[in-house]
């Protein structure tokens, strides 16, 4: 009887480790030579929440390696996710043809960005290792060149990586541009023991992908990964690509998601996969973009978007809430003060906060420690809630620590691998708070109605109007 209970608690916790309801999928390392399409795929990967973009580096191909870091340095730092770690293959014996349309494209503020002061992909990838035990799969949207030197200079490389996915027109192809880029690299890894998938176009080169409809349907999912691949479409730089309207490296994340959409044909453990159904590629393409990979929640399927569904003082704010600043953190804050028992401004800056933190590093719940500077003391502790909620570091989770062994501020660090990351309310913004309540509660007292009506109006007031993007300091703690 004890042997079988010891085997069945063992099979209970597999099926928990397995099925772990947060846990990403996939974790990818990805390389990209900065063309345009890389754009649209990267945007795509880093929308979904079953990704996780452990890193990203810029190698010879459409553009030089230092003109892809300042593009995709400057998109990450668009979506707020400063701290996914970007390196250099500054390896050029491949002569990029610098197209055009990739070259003039801005995908972000790309002034704020020195090349330069960029790190080798070679510490990147080793730094990776070093933190994470995960086996990642290795995304190539350009050539095989970075695969080819890190596999040389990492000694874990062969092992901790499990598959290389490369954005190319099948096994045999040696006319492609990827394959090109450095036909020794690609003999190579073609040849050589780690499992390589092939993601190439096929038939859907003919086909036009972007229609009409499919932009329509884009224009109205409020994430900033579909923003930024509408803005592409309806810019001058998509009218003069020549395969603006068909899809290519974007059929990568498609595969991951949605290898079921693809006809596969194995050679030993390489593989070449195509797509077969157009019109569930597309569908894939809205789920993936809207951030519809995993389920959200654990006991209900979704947090109401519409305002009838909500009390008559927060009705009039719901849409514009959720329109500047998305659903996650919509959900987060709802949670958070149903958790709290009240509107309180304190609980919203907790949502705010853990938002933040989770978009700098581009994570789930439940991915990184959080000690929390804000006490146990009301009404500034109350920014513990909103935290725990957006976030998911929880006491039972183990991921929380609350410090009352120093002077109190509404102050969090967040550790993520090995980078730590400070956020803290701005000190004119937290003395505005705390005196507001100082005032309610002096005039009012804590035990009347009045009170309590007056700290959520003025909640409803700051989590509609406070940009989580402007209210915060940010300090990387080396």
């Amino acid at each position: 009887m004890k042997k079988a209970l010891i085997i069945l608690t063992g099979l209970f916790l597999n099926l928990y480790l397995a099925a772990h309801p947060w846990k990403p999928n996939h974790y990818v390392i990805i390389d990209t030579d900065g063309g345009v399409d890389d754009m649209k795929a990267l945007s795509m990967m880093l929308a979904s929440p079953d990704v996780r973009v452990m890193a990203i580096i810029t190698s010879s191909g459409a553009l030089n390696p230092e003109d892809a870091y300042i593009k995709v340095r400057s998109l990450l730092n668009s979506f707020y996710h400063e701290g996914v770690p970007v390196g250099i293959n500054r390896n050029k014996e491949f002569n990029s043809p610098e197209f055009p349309a990739a070259k003039n494209y801005r995908w972000g503020n790309e002034l704020d960005v020195d090349p330069e002061k960029a790190p080798d992909y070679i510490d990147v990838i080793q730094d990776i290792f070093r933190y994470d035990e995960t086996r990642i799969s290795f995304i190539c949207l350009g050539g095989l060149n970075t695969v080819s030197g890190a596999l040389r200079e990492i000694p874990a490389f062969q092992s901790r990586v499990k598959e290389i996915i490369w954005s190319s027109n099948g096994i045999r192809d040696t006319k492609g541009f990827n394959y090109n880029v450095d036909r020794r690299s690609s003999r190579t890894i073609m040849n050589g023991d780690l499992p390589v998938r092939t993601v190439g176009a096929g038939i859907t080169n003919e086909i036009e992908f972007y229609d009409p409809h499919l932009l329509e349907i884009m224009k109205e999912i409020n994430t900033p990964y579909a923003k930024s691949i509408i803005e592409f479409m309806q810019s001058e730089a998509a009218g003069g690509h020549p395969f603006s309207k068909n899809i290519n490296d974007e059929l990568v994340p498609l595969y991951i998601h949605f290898p079921d959409f693809f006809r596969t044909d194995s050679t030993g453990n390489k593989s070449e996969n195509y797509p077969e159904d157009i019109q569930s590629l597309k569908d894939g393409f809205i789920k993936i973009l809207k951030g519809e990979t995993v389920a959200k929640n654990q006991v209900i399927k979704e947090i109401p978007e519409d305002p009838s569904f909500y009390f008559d003082d927060l009705k009039p704010f719901v849409k514009e809430i959720i329109g500047k600043y998305g659903m996650d953190e919509w959900t987060s804050g709802v949670l958070a003060n149903e958790l709290h028992r009240h509107l309180g401004v304190f609980a919203i800056i907790g949502v705010k906060m853990g938002i933040r933190a989770r978009e700098y590093f581009n994570t789930g719940v439940d991915e990184f420690r959080l000690t929390s500077f804000a006490g146990s003391e009301p009404p500034l502790s109350c920014m513990n809630d909103g935290l725990q909620v957006s976030t998911g570091a929880t006491p039972g989770h183990g991921l929380l620590n609350v410090r009352n062994d120093t002077i109190n501020a509404p102050m969090a660090e967040f550790t993520y691998m090995n980078n730590r990351l400070r956020i803290s309310l701005k000190h004119d913004l937290a003395i505005k708070l705390s005196n507001e309540l100082k005032e309610i509660n002096f005039v009012y007292g804590l035990d009347s109605n009045i009170y309590w009506e007056l700290v959520r109006k003025n909640s409803i007031k700051y989590w509609r109007d406070l940009d989580r993007h402007q209210i915060f300091d940010i300090e990387v703690i080396k």
